[in-house]
């Protein structure tokens, strides 16, 4: 029998993201939503996830897709009502927050994941395998796209918590965590906050690793055109390329074939997969580094900006 699933927050991601899969898939049954202004036509609406909860005892998992500064009540209540929860990304806007929401889910005795959507994403596996035994020597990634595009009006994200520029570079870091042999310490960043805005434009970051190994991030905002989601990692025996946000994958310029992307049915397969083991997954070793960055990071002013 499918789960039967709840989904909070229907934007934009949730729309054209989780609304497919969800339909593409076996393993749930989307039988509410929770939103103040949409909802997914034929399925119950409800205005929002307590007054769902309350009439609807069947649903055994909430997918949450709202902004992350107001993710962490609506987890904690459908936690404490032993529901399955299913986190968009970032987790949450503090690793307080969703370390509290770990312990939570532990003590109740009910899954929660913390999903990457771009960890999902098809040559992700191939990388991470091809990287386990090879010396890593130099990171580069590149994560820029224009928000304009991928965000428009949205001004959650350029409010406090809403991670500005990290929202996007944040699924850069979480393939470099997924893939790389040993984890990255940051060790300087440049913020380039907007005068008229609380989360930063772009950012250049440096990090340290074991045995000399050096990486290096660029953020930026406001690149037009084609989006640039890159990381190249040089090694002693080869170069390896990840692109489109890690759906392809090249060695010394060569294409791997990796096979289909399916970034979003892959999360709900491994949601899936936590609920009938028992099992939680929340690694917050991305969200470590924005935090990092925010602690660490030299904050430089930018022009002003405007939608």
């Amino acid at each position: 029998m499918p789960h039967t699933l709840a989904l909070v927050g229907i934007g934009e991601i949730a729309r054209n993201q989780h609304v497919p899969a969800l339909q593409g898939t076996g393993a749930f049954t989307l039988a509410a939503t929770a939103s103040r202004n949409a909802g997914v036509e034929g399925i119950d609406g409800y205005r929002n996830l307590a007054s769902l909860l309350d009439a609807r005892a069947d649903v055994t998992c909430v997918s949450l897709c709202t902004p992350p500064q107001f993710r962490y009540e609506d987890a904690r209540l459908a936690l404490e009502q032993g529901r399955h929860v299913m986190l968009e990304k970032p987790p949450g806007a503090t690793l307080s927050e969703v370390e509290a929401l770990i312990d939570l889910a532990r003590a109740r005795g009910v899954t929660l994941y913390a999903s990457w959507h771009s960890r999902a994403a098809a040559a992700v596996p191939a990388a991470r395998d091809w990287l386990a035994d090879r010396r890593v020597r130099n990171v580069s990634m590149t994560w820029k796209e224009d928000v304009r595009h991928w965000h428009p009006g949205q001004d959650w994200i350029w409010q406090a918590g809403g991670l500005g520029v990290f929202d996007p570079g944040i699924n850069g870091f979480s393939i470099l965590t997924a893939i790389l042999p040993h984890p990255l310490r940051l060790t300087a960043a440049e913020l380039r906050f907007p005068e008229n805005r609380d989360t930063p434009v772009a950012a250049d970051l440096a990090f340290a690793g074991p045995d000399g190994l050096r990486a290096q991030a660029a953020l930026d905002w406001l690149e037009t055109g084609e989006p640039k989601w890159d990381i190249v990692v040089a090694t002693e025996s080869g170069t390896l390329t990840l692109s489109k946000g890690g759906a392809e994958m090249a060695v010394d310029g060569v294409p791997v074939p990796v096979g289909e992307n399916r970034e979003y049915p892959n999360l709900y397969a491994r949601f899936a997969e936590l609920i009938d083991r028992g099992e939680r997954d929340a690694d917050l070793a991305p969200l470590r580094l924005v935090a990092d960055a925010f602690m660490l990071g030299r904050r430089v002013a930018a022009p002003a900006f405007r939608w």
